[in-house]
């Protein structure tokens, strides 16, 4: 899950964010890391709870890929409700979303994101003075998946295949499914881990000689990490 925080001039509720980095931490917490919609549901759900002391204002909105973009201006294939609401402290909410037709492929998954932007209630006793609140947004995948792909996305990991090019190591992933790689290691080196697209290649720059055994791990549906090995060939 990505987490980014928010200043907020709280004279209006959702006006004037900046970003900015803080050790602070939200409350409102997501029922998972990930969110997979098969494309032969009518909606899904998600759960999100409010772990705070005090109520909060949520804003949810799904985007394309640009966590900058605003969400008036985002065109995402999908209706969510509620798009904003109040969580009390020690509650919950569920977001519920539904697909509601495009040009998505049909013969692998597409990838979008969850928005979730926590803003917490001004406290009464301070409702006079002019205070600055952080907001907080957290954001996870949500990957539609069209029925009927071959194979199961648990093990897509398994089909990728890694091998030398010079001074890279290239990895081909030959499935329908997205890949998410993690904590990789060549030979007890580390490297970048990424996201793996259907059908796609990605090439990674080393330092020095190229190690023959990779290790490390990808996240499956639910978010858990399984171990990963590799031969680089």
């Amino acid at each position: 899950m990505k987490h980014s925080s928010f200043t907020l001039g709280i004279c209006t509720a959702l006006a004037a964010l900046t970003l900015f980095s803080t050790t602070a931490s939200a409350s409102a917490v997501i029922s998972g890391t990930r969110v997979i919609y098969p494309s032969d549901s009518k909606e899904v759900s998600v759960k999100i709870t409010n772990n705070g002391a005090s109520p909060v204002l949520l804003q949810s909105w799904i985007d394309n890929g640009d966590q900058d973009a605003r969400p008036s201006s985002i065109k995402a294939p999908f209706v969510l409700t509620p798009p904003m609401n109040r969580v009390d402290a020690g509650k919950g909410q569920t977001l519920r979303i539904s697909y509601v037709g495009g040009n998505l492929p049909m013969d692998k998954e597409s990838v979008f994101w969850l928005n979730v932007l926590e803003v917490p209630a001004k406290s009464k006793a301070k409702a006079d003075e002019n205070t600055l609140q952080m907001a907080f947004r957290s954001r996870i995948k949500l990957f539609y998946r069209p029925a009927g792909l071959p194979g199961n996305a648990n093990d897509a990991a398994k089909s990728v295949t890694w091998s030398t090019r010079g001074g890279n190591i290239e990895a081909n992933n030959p499935t329908p499914y997205y890949v998410n790689f993690v904590n990789l290691r060549i030979n007890g080196k580390s490297v970048d881990g990424a996201m793996l697209a259907p059908g796609s290649n990605m090439s990674i720059s080393l330092q020095g000689s190229v190690g023959s055994k990779l290790t490390g791990g990808y996240v499956n549906d639910y978010g858990a990490v399984n171990s990963y090995e590799a031969v680089i060939k």
